[in-house]
């Protein structure tokens, strides 16, 4: 019996002796390599859709109306446009085919869930490596400091929603009772001083701590990097370990490790080289072997760095750094570096906040590590439009808004879709959004303070602290007569 389905369109002669395609159908063959997605007409000539393409046998290669390009481009506008659901992707893609080849799809959101589900996260990772090596490459020689490329890591706490899938692959605080409390995913991310990419990341619980986590990157360091971090990272294995990979750091020094500046070489005015010695106990984490192989001690220098700007909870720092060299390596240099190492805060809470990174909503593990991918991905293009628009009009990158770009694109991919085809007119949009992305820059604040706080208070609602099946709500002080739930 011949399939009225337009998946099987390619084995029609030989299943069904159907002689040719419709027309309709043909469109339909065509459309399955081109995307619903706005977006791709802004970010296309950044992704490589060779690793989108159907596979010629195996998985993947089943002719699909949620093709792999298609799946991805509609994931991608999903975490672009944080709390899009994936209902509302379903009607872009409805609206898509009804507007093209009249085919209609299943309101469901079944197929497109389950076309998510098979985008190979090898896929995901490969998109991410390139992304992140084209905005490296596009780096000026002029925005490194002192001819060296810096990466700044930090960690940061995820939620996502309360499964119990997730809850065993990501458990909950201990703090929190069961039932009342939300999984929680650890990350540590590497980004770029220069561009600001997030070029490579690691995921834990929140058992595992963050320099362990930081372990798992070193590989994808490269020689003559410089590390730039909390004191968080701050240990002698870690030091070390960075010196043997050819890459140097700079740290705020441990709060567990105590210098004296009388016993060191004076360098110059609150700069010093000490010794540090090799810890008495083995750390949890190092293996006997590991242990062992470190040296009896470690020279390092140490810059003694005074913060007298209002806001600051700190006011004076001690700096470690294997920059050794006074005159190849000024103090002054080093402490202007690392106060630039706020920059990553700024980094998470645009990925976390403005793309919503903070609050996942897939279900399962394999699904919030694809978007968690997706994720990334998406922060990298914004600051790939950011970059590009800053080389092109001769602008600091770091004067340019992530919120600014965010908006831009969102309302100019809209109007660039609809000038689909016409070539020209593209480019003419695409010049101007770049433009008005370089024009949008933010005011000079030097030493501002940005305390974590808010000023609007939350509604009145009673706290959940037991299963929600237990709960129940007691009347409000202010409404007697409230009727208990």
């Amino acid at each position: 019996m011949p399939s009225s389905t337009p998946f099987f369109d390619a084995f029609g002669s030989l299943l069904f002796g159907r002689p040719a395609r419709s027309l309709r159908d043909q469109l339909c063959a065509k459309l399955r390599t081109e995307s619903i997605s706005e977006l791709q007409e802004a970010f296309g000539s950044m992704i490589h859709e060779v690793l989108l393409c159907p596979q010629q046998n195996g998985i993947g290669s089943r002719q699909r109306r949620f093709s792999p390009l298609l799946t991805f481009w509609a994931f991608l506008s999903q975490v672009i446009s944080p709390n899009s659901s994936c209902r509302e992707a379903v009607r872009k893609v409805q609206a898509w085919w009804a507007l093209r080849a009249q085919v209609e799809i299943s309101p469901d959101t079944s197929a497109y869930c389950q076309a998510r589900a098979r985008l190979p996260e090898k896929t995901l990772g490969c998109i991410h490596e390139q992304l992140a090596d084209r905005l490296e490459s596009n780096v000026p020689s002029q925005s490194l400091w002192l001819g060296r490329n810096v990466r700044i890591v930090d960690g940061t706490n995820l939620s996502m929603p309360d499964t119990g899938e997730n809850q065993a692959a990501y458990p909950q605080p201990s703090s929190q009772k069961p039932g009342c409390g939300f999984p929680m995913m650890k990350l540590v991310g590497i980004f770029s001083l220069a561009s600001g990419a997030l070029l490579h990341f690691a995921r834990g619980t929140l058992g595992v701590h963050e320099s362990q986590l930081f372990r798992q990157l070193w590989n994808n360091l490269r020689i003559g990097d410089v590390i730039l971090s909390d004191r968080g990272f701050c240990s002698f294995f870690s030091i070390h370990s960075l010196l043997q990979l050819g890459v140097d750091g700079v740290m705020r020094l441990h709060k567990s490790r105590e210098v004296d500046f009388r016993r060191g070489k004076r360098l110059g005015k609150d700069d010093f080289l000490l010794q540090w010695k090799k810890p008495r106990q083995r750390a949890a984490v190092l293996s006997q072997e590991e242990f062992d192989a470190l040296p009896e001690s470690l020279q390092l220098r140490h810059i003694r760095l005074a913060v007298n700007v209002k806001g600051f909870r700190t006011r004076n720092i001690i700096l470690v750094t294997t920059l050794l060299d006074p005159e190849a390596y000024p103090a002054e240099a080093i402490a202007k570096l690392y106060l630039q190492r706020w920059s990553v805060e700024l980094h998470f809470r645009e990925i976390k906040i403005l793309l919503g990174l903070d609050i996942l909503s897939c279900l399962s593990p394999e699904m919030i590590q694809k978007e968690l991918i997706m994720h990334v991905i998406a922060y990298n293009l914004v600051r790939a439009l950011m970059q590009h628009a800053a080389i092109c009009h001769h602008v600091d990158l770091d004067s340019l808004s992530f919120k600014g770009t965010l908006d831009t694109l969102r309302h100019f991919a809209d109007v660039m879709q609809a000038s689909h085809g016409k070539p020209r007119k593209q480019a003419a949009l695409l010049d101007a959004m770049f433009l008005i992305i370089a024009q949008d820059q933010l005011p000079l604040r030097p030493a501002r303070s940005e305390p974590r706080v808010k000023k609007r208070r939350p509604k009145n609602y009673q706290l959940l602290n037991k299963p929600r099946k237990e709960m129940s709500i007691h009347p409000h002080r202010n409404h007697p007569k409230a009727s208990l739930t």
